[in-house]
């Protein structure tokens, strides 16, 4: 059964995955739009940069987090000198760690569905003198909807789920930085595998049912993609 450590790692899985997924589609949404229509021949490098997460090692994105916002680091500088503090081993490096590791899980989503609107209903939009903002929110966004709602989940279940970045920039300290994927780690590591089976099992179950209503939903929507 589940004990009270772990109920607190998965109480703050929660909290970052839902403050990490709010954040990344304040980020995401006009970062997909700039990239959806540019032309700009910095596309293709933000392309990559953004996608870097996907085939980089979780330990070298940590690695590098961790050196950049460390008291040397030139985050970790700046942060000291607003009087924040660092941010390794904090919740709040918990939260920057999982945005830039779990970004390009909600801008391509996003990314592709501003893509696949096309050009005629901004202009139709604007021959009815709509403004550009007006547009957004009227026209775009609930065409768009199939790929905010697979950003969204995709995001959410992707950061529940990490373990290399979050144990390199948030360590394993009980009740402030210790999420369930290190739990579980823990777990393992001390033999008590029923209590990893818990939440290994909780954790399968949860992504298995996650996809199952992503891709069930997504059936129902035209034309829509859970990756470009």
């Amino acid at each position: 059964m589940l004990n009270e450590a772990d109920f607190a790692a998965l109480w703050l899985t929660f909290k970052i995955a839902s403050l990490s997924t709010a954040t990344m589609l304040l980020l995401g949404t006009p970062l997909a739009w700039w990239l959806a229509r540019t032309s700009s021949r910095w596309k293709g490098i933000c392309n990559a940069l953004i996608a870097m997460p996907l085939v980089l090692p979780p330990t070298v994105l940590g690695f590098y987090l961790l050196i950049l916002m460390g008291p040397n680091g030139v985050v970790g500088q700046l942060t000291e000198n607003l009087g924040v503090g660092t941010l390794p081993f904090t919740f709040g490096g918990l939260v920057v760690a999982s945005v830039l590791y779990s970004l390009p899980f909600v801008v391509q989503p996003l990314q592709a569905s501003f893509s696949a609107i096309g050009r005629q209903p901004l202009e139709a939009a604007a021959t009815l003198r709509a403004s550009p903002l007006d547009t957004f929110f009227s026209v775009v966004l609930p065409m768009a909807k199939p790929g905010f709602l697979t950003a969204t989940i995709l995001g959410f279940a992707h950061t529940v789920g990490e373990f290399g970045v979050v144990l390199m920039v948030g360590g394993n300290i009980p009740g402030k930085t210790r999420v369930v994927s290190v739990q579980i780690y823990n777990h393992v590591e001390a033999l008590e595998y029923p209590q990893a089976h818990w939440l290994a099992g909780g954790l399968l179950v949860f992504s298995f049912t996650v996809l199952l209503i992503l891709y069930s939903v997504l059936k129902t929507q035209p034309n829509s993609q859970p990756f470009r």
